[in-house]
């Protein structure tokens, strides 16, 4: 059978004549390299040159040296790291992988606004399948087809020519070698400005493909790898301080919201009420507080550890006890229950379950449940609870993209609203008419919580909200969250606050609910949250500090010096 010809004189056919050429002769490494090298910088990199455009070409005095240099730099340095990794039989595949890995990430990164560092590698890794589903959608896997899977389909066609290995090598050396002579020619004649560019902009690093999926990986896999083997105890000496009265026990709930961000609060001011039921249970709301990250996989495991936001370091709860130990060694009943994506190793030693989907028809799908589901989750924790206890639930909140899920249709007061995981194709009052939906939800299932403390006599009961980091709305060309700290705005890092106690708990523990009030805008964040639960259970141990207990001040004094002495986190 005669091949098909091709009109040679268009780009497809000059395609189709090289790909013909290049099954019969077959290709170098180097060369093979080279065309990933090059589609990747051209097809996966928009936010990169979008952003150099804005720093180098959008000036009055345009630094020409500087601005003709940057797409020979970024080659050969794209060129230089693929080359290190290529070897042999290994090459075309983890070409491909790289291609596709690429495609994935150009796609968040130009929809959502994100960069990727190991923080965000966190995420991707850890999270479960439904909030996957939900990022998946056709835009996207045109996108990856096209970006990731046409190159691949093109390397897939061509064989690599073998040289004998002495050959090979001293080929790949003198190729490498003049990419680094290109890299140090470029960096040495221009040192002053690649050095303030690249020091006043440490995104450029972040949204670089492929090299910023290499470094979060590495990044990920070093702090794993680095987590210790053994556990380390804290809170040894811990018992509870019972004052020789006699009292009631005392039932704390502690509600881990997810993705909630203070900005969009009513009771810290927002102009739409999305606090109504709240706002009627007389609670206190701390307006300024920060979070330990701006993705769960940081924020969760950090709030619940005694060694704050500076001291948190990834995988650290599985190697170091935190609060629901020191609680439990304390004799305090603790339960965690998930409506979420898991506790990321901080219930790994205390009794925890993950809400069945079977719980509640009208609530769960074959996906997941409504947060409406832990309402009665919390009342068969109840029915057989004797002592103090601390149950932790965790929310299912206001995850992104799709605000729409997280809420019955009841909750549908804000319209029109954002009804696909495809963010960029709403307009932005559509995405937060969503989000504000599911905001609402969460107001009324928090609000029912503590209707069903209040109701209850056997305890002193109390519940403290607070999510576990923000949420981009569309702000400034960003969604959803997971930014590095330093580079994310307001609206990821500050997060909501919300404390309730029953009289007779507030009673009982000396605490002027006044004073709580009074202190309601100082700045507090995830590092009190270990030393204010201690201190409101009226637990005794070392590993508590006053200072960190936000309600320490607005007790007496023989009740917040529970503890005398200190000692440094090692």
């Amino acid at each position: 059978m005669t091949p098909p010809e091709f009109d040679v004189k268009t780009l497809p056919g000059k395609l189709a004549l090289f790909i013909r050429n290049a099954r019969k002769e077959g290709v170098s490494t180097n060369l093979l390299v080279g065309f990933v090298t090059a589609w990747l910088l051209t097809f996966a990199n928009s936010e990169l040159w979008a952003l150099i455009w804005k720093l180098v070409f959008k000036k009055n005095d345009i630094n020409w040296l500087l601005a003709g240099s940057l797409p020979v730099l970024v080659f050969a340095w794209v060129f230089t790291v693929l080359s290190l990794l290529s070897w042999w039989r290994l090459a075309k595949p983890l070409l491909c992988l790289v291609l596709i890995s690429a495609a994935f990430a150009s796609y968040f990164m130009s929809t959502y606004g994100i960069v990727i560092d190991y923080t965000m590698f966190t995420n991707v890794v850890e999270t479960d399948i439904g909030e996957v589903f939900e990022l998946l959608n056709w835009k996207l896997f045109l996108w990856v087809a096209i970006v990731g899977g046409l190159p691949v389909y093109i390397i897939s066609q061509v064989p690599i020519r073998r040289k004998p290995w002495a050959k090979a090598l001293a080929s790949r050396l003198v190729v490498l070698s003049l990419a680094l002579v290109a890299l140090s020619g470029i960096l040495l004649s221009q040192y002053q400005s690649y050095a303030s560019l690249l020091r006043n902009n440490r995104e450029i690093r972040l949204i670089l493909v492929p090299t910023n999926l290499f470094a979060a990986g590495h990044g990920y896999l070093k702090r794993q790898l680095a987590t210790p083997k053994t556990l380390t105890v804290i809170g040894s000496d811990a018992v509870v301080n019972r004052q020789g009265a006699v009292r009631k026990p005392k039932l704390l709930v502690l509600a881990l919201g997810e993705t909630a961000r203070a900005a969009n609060f009513s009771l810290n001011g927002y102009s739409r009420e999305t606090n109504p039921e709240l706002q009627k249970r007389n609670v206190i709301s701390f307006s300024n507080v920060s979070s330990c990250g701006t993705a769960t996989a940081v924020s969760l495991p950090c709030m619940f550890l005694d060694v704050g936001k500076d001291g948190y370091k990834d995988g650290l709860a599985k190697s170091r006890e935190g609060l629901l130990d020191v609680l439990q060694r304390a004799g305090i009943n603790v339960m965690w229950t998930d409506n979420n994506s898991g506790c990321k190793g901080v219930c790994d030693r205390v009794p925890n379950r993950k809400v069945a989907l079977s719980t509640d028809s009208q609530l769960c799908t074959s996906d997941e449940c409504k947060d409406g589901v832990l309402l009665a989750e919390m009342e068969d924790f109840i029915k057989s609870l004797e002592g103090d206890a601390v149950l932790v639930l965790h929310y299912k909140g206001s995850h992104g993209p799709a605000y729409y899920k997280r809420y019955p249709s009841q909750f549908r007061k804000f319209e029109p609203v954002c009804e696909t995981n495809e963010l960029d194709k709403c307009k932005q009052q559509e995405v937060v008419n969503a989000y504000d939906n599911s905001i609402l939800y969460t107001d009324y299932v928090t609000s029912a919580l503590i209707d069903i403390l209040a109701a209850n006599t056997r305890f002193d009961t109390a519940l403290m909200y607070v999510s576990d980091h923000g949420e981009s709305l569309g702000e400034g060309g960003l969604y959803l969250h997971g930014l590095p700290y330093a580079m994310a705005p307001s609206e990821q890092t500050k997060v909501p606050l919300v404390l309730w106690m029953s009289d007779p708990m507030a009673k009982n523990e000396g605490l002027d609910v006044g004073c709580l009030r009074a202190q309601a805008s100082s700045p507090l964040s995830h590092d009190n949250l270990f030393h204010t639960v201690l201190g409101m259970m009226s637990v005794q141990t070392s590993s508590y500090r006053s200072m960190l207990d936000f309600t320490a001040p607005c007790r007496p004094l023989d009740v917040s010096s529970k503890s005398v002495s200190y000692r440094s986190i090692p």
